[in-house]
């Protein structure tokens, strides 16, 4: 896997994500992301309820460090996140990666160019990562404590809906396609005419 400087001659644009223009997409997103957390949410109460989380028999103080943890813990995953797609794009030879936060969405990107395969890799590599991590941690962790691991899980795979959204669009495309990925904007490049 190798990330492309220079756009390779004969490929031209045949796709563009852009979730902050693209009204549509964004929606779509967003509603694929409430369909998966609810998707989690709901058959998990039946396992392990939902009310461990709210818990008062320790106190109100051991709830609201498990609330004011489950705070930290979000914000610091969508950090996590995003290194992670950063740490990606490094092992596919980027040179430099671009951090930043939209308003609406946290973002790692680079304007190099990545072949199908590595852009899969690159999108997918946090939520496989932090997935196998909070479920380890989800198994080790006391009944109360299991719900704020499962809502950072949740958070991950929901909070993904994005990286989900464009794999599956792409990978619908020719297979020498070249993806640009800026961040919150997806251009892809291909040899071959392709409907959008």
């Amino acid at each position: 896997m190798k990330a492309v400087e220079i756009l390779p001659e004969g490929y031209c644009r045949i796709d563009t994500v852009d979730l902050q223009k693209d009204k549509k997409a964004s929606l779509m997103v967003n509603l694929l992301s409430v369909i998966i957390a609810l998707l989690l949410a709901v058959p998990m109460h039946f396992v392990v309820p939902i009310d461990s989380f709210f818990n008062m028999e320790d106190g109100m103080k051991a709830y609201l460090i498990r609330f004011a943890m489950l705070m930290v813990c979000i914000i610091l995953y969508v950090v996590l996140h995003e290194a992670i797609h950063g740490i990606a794009m490094k092992i596919c030879r980027t040179k430099k990666v671009k951090y930043g936060f939209t308003g609406l969405y946290a973002f790692a990107g680079s304007q190099d160019f990545y072949d199908k395969k590595s852009y899969f890799f690159i999108a997918l590599a946090p939520i496989v990562f932090w997935g196998i991590v909070l479920a380890v941690i989800n198994l080790m962790v006391p009944t109360e404590w299991f719900w704020v691991v499962y809502m950072i899980q949740i958070f991950n795979i929901s909070g993904a809906a994005g990286d989900l959204f464009v794999t599956v669009k792409f990978s619908r495309l020719p297979s020498d396609i070249l993806v640009q990925d800026t961040g919150v904007a997806m251009t892809v490049f291909s040899r071959e005419k392709s409907r959008k």
